[in-house]
């Protein structure tokens, strides 16, 4: 296999550190790699760019080359808060944005990091694709763009040569996967090793802090959110919550979609695994009678549910929790 040709895409306002995170950790795993016996590095990595400077965040000036022919590309993401205009700052992206879509077109692999999926989103290359971003923002990451099949837990997604990550250091996540691939397993875990980086984590369900995120919808579903949370043990009965709003289940669902980007039964799913996990950490309760605390009479269909979302089953989630705990 010959030198994987790596860009970077530098654009005003991206994160500095999203840029060199993915190749400085290329760079140690072509250190592994020749202290195995590698002839040549497998990765050659330059950071590119449609402009001929680039100002990042906290005003770093980065030296870019000219867009050029690669074999990967990657969006490093950028400061998004919610007061963002977000209209106007991927406006001022469109040279950026077009050569996102110039290099998939001529069959580059594109990869986002964290938010550098709405630009990836903005360049077409996600309608009808599965993708993960931040799970800070994944819900106006939702509403946004509606056609694309977005995974919030995940923390590296890929779906036909387009691969998404969550926030930050998912990047590293998504650099090991990536090694892992190109280089073998056993480079990827000594990489991991001398960088201190995770290379077992699956989901960044467990990160999440409901307490940040923006609560999406209108007064409907909002509405219909409290009622969930007041009833949250209750079985879920989709034409019973339909009449207690008065409207059809099919007016439920497509006001609730349109207003909140997800089904009923999906948020109350996460506020159920949400209230699950707070009790874990905080009780003695078995998790049969968690299980039936948040909804659910059966522990195996829970524990399915709570897999989903989290990455672990109950019992392993509260043990890891207790073990952090007492460090």
């Amino acid at each position: 296999m010959g030198v994987l040709r790596v860009g970077v895409l530098a654009y005003p306002g991206c994160f500095a550190s999203e840029v060199f995170g993915v190749p400085d950790l290329l760079t140690m795993a072509n250190h592994v790699a020749a202290a195995h016996g590698s002839v040549q590095p497998a990765h050659e990595v330059s950071v590119v760019s449609p402009r001929r400077r680039v100002i990042a965040s906290g005003g770093s000036v980065l030296d870019v080359s000219a867009i050029r022919p690669v074999d990967v590309l990657i969006v490093p993401g950028f400061e998004l808060s919610p007061m963002l205009d977000l209209d106007a700052t991927l406006a001022k992206l469109g040279p950026e944005i077009s050569s996102i879509r110039s290099q998939a077109a001529s069959g580059t692999a594109v990869v986002s990091i964290c938010v550098g999926a709405f630009l990836v989103a903005e360049a077409g290359l996600l309608g009808g694709r599965e993708a993960t971003t931040s799970w800070l923002f994944a819900d106006r990451f939702a509403r946004r763009y509606a056609d694309v099949r977005l995974r919030p837990e995940s923390l590296v997604v890929t779906d036909r040569g387009v691969t998404t990550t969550a926030a930050f250091s998912a990047m590293y996540d998504f650099a090991l996967q990536f090694i892992r691939e190109h280089d073998g397993p056993r480079v990827a875990r000594s990489t991991a090793r001398i960088a201190l980086v995770d290379d077992a984590r699956s989901t960044q369900a467990p990160y999440v802090d409901s307490r940040l995120v923006p609560t999406a919808g209108g007064d409907f579903s909002l509405g219909v959110k409290r009622w969930l949370d007041q009833n949250l043990s209750a079985r879920y009965d989709l034409p019973a919550l339909a009449q207690q709003f008065h409207v059809s289940t099919r007016t439920m669902l497509r006001r609730f979609r349109d207003e909140a980007g997800e089904t009923p039964l999906a948020y109350l799913q996460t506020v159920r695994v949400r209230r699950a996990r707070h009790l874990l950490e905080t009780t003695e309760k078995t998790v049969a009678g968690i299980a039936a605390d948040v909804g659910y009479l059966d522990p195996g269909a829970f524990s399915s549910v709570f897999v989903r979302h989290t990455g672990r089953r109950p019992g392993e989630y509260r043990a890891i929790f207790r073990r952090r705990r007492d460090r």
